[in-house]
C-alpha cells in the first residue's frame, strides 16, 4: 500500500525506533497519531499524540476511537524487563508477555475492524531476532517475541481477506534507549531500520530483516541444534 495519505498510529513513538517510524511517515506524506504512555514526552512536530498503554484495555478503546480514519498500525510498543526464567520476579516475566503478545493482541483486535472499514491497511509489528534465537539471559523477552511471531503470522492469514496485510520486522539491537547497554558496533541505526521496515509495508512484504545478524540468524534456522 501507499503511505503517503495514509493514516497511522504508531505505538511507543515517544522514543527510539517508534519515533523515527512517526517522522518517516511524517515525510511519506501520511497522518500520524503518536501513542504512548505518556503523550508529555512525544516531542515531534506534526503528530497527533495519543495517550495509549497497550496492556490496558480501556486506553486501547479509547485510542481506537480516536484514531478511527487509521490505514495503518504499527505495533511498535515494548519493554524489557532483564528477569531470568528460572529466577526472576514472575510478575516481571508476565509483564513481557502482557505486553509483547497480549498487548499487541489487544491493539491488533481493536483497529483491525477500523483499518477494514477504512478499506483496508496494513499492520506491521516490530519483534526482534530474539523471535527466533533464545539466549538465556533473555529468555522472557525472546519467549515473548518469538509468541508475538506467532501471532504475526496466524493474523496474516486472518486478516487477508479484510485487504489487511501483516508485516513482521526482526531486527537486532539497535542504537536506542533499550540497547544503551550493548557496544555500538553491535547496533544498527534504528532511522535505517525504519526506512527498510516501511518500504517493506509499503511492498507488502510479509517479513522485513534488517540488519546482518537477523538474516544470518533466520540462514541458520534448520540447523541441528549442538550438545
Amino acid at each position: 500500500m501507499q503511505l503517503e495519505n495514509s493514516v497511522a498510529l504508531v505505538t511507543g513513538a515517544n522514543r527510539g525506533l517508534g519515533r523515527h517510524f512517526a517522522a518517516q511517515l511524517l515525510q511519506r506524506g501520511a497522518t500520524v497519531y503518536a501513542a504512548a504512555r505518556r503523550p508529555e514526552t512525544i516531542d515531534l512536530p506534526g503528530v497527533i499524540p495519543v495517550c495509549l498503554d497497550i496492556t490496558d484495555p480501556a486506553a486501547v478503546a479509547r485510542a481506537a476511537e480516536l484514531a478511527g480514519d487509521a490505514t495503518v498500525l504499527i505495533n511498535n510498543a515494548g519493554t524489557s524487563r532483564g528477569a531470568g526464567l528460572l529466577d526472576g520476579d514472575l510478575d516481571e516475566i508476565r509483564a513481557e508477555m502482557e505486553t509483547h503478545y497480549f498487548g499487541t493482541l489487544a491493539v491488533t483486535r481493536a483497529f483491525a475492524p477500523v483499518l477494514e472499514r477504512n478499506g483496508g491497511g496494513a499492520v506491521l509489528n516490530v519483534l526482534s531476532v530474539l523471535s527466533w534465537v533464545h539466549p538465556a539471559p533473555f529468555g522472557a523477552y525472546a519467549a515473548a517475541k518469538a509468541a508475538e511471531w506467532a501471532q504475526s503470522n496466524a493474523l496474516r492469514d486472518l486478516l487477508a481477506p479484510r485487504g489487511i496485510t501483516v508485516s513482521a520486522l526482526h531486527v537486532g539491537f539497535m542504537d536506542t534507549d533499550m540497547a544503551a547497554g550493548v557496544p555500538a558496533e553491535q547496533k544498527v541505526d534504528p532511522a535505517v531500520v525504519a526506512k527498510l521496515a516501511l518500504d517493506g509495508v509499503e511492498a507488502g512484504r510479509p517479513e522485513i530483516v534488517a540488519d546482518d545478524f537477523s538474516r544470518t540468524v533466520k540462514a541458520g534456522l534448520s540447523t541441528a541444534l549442538q550438545d
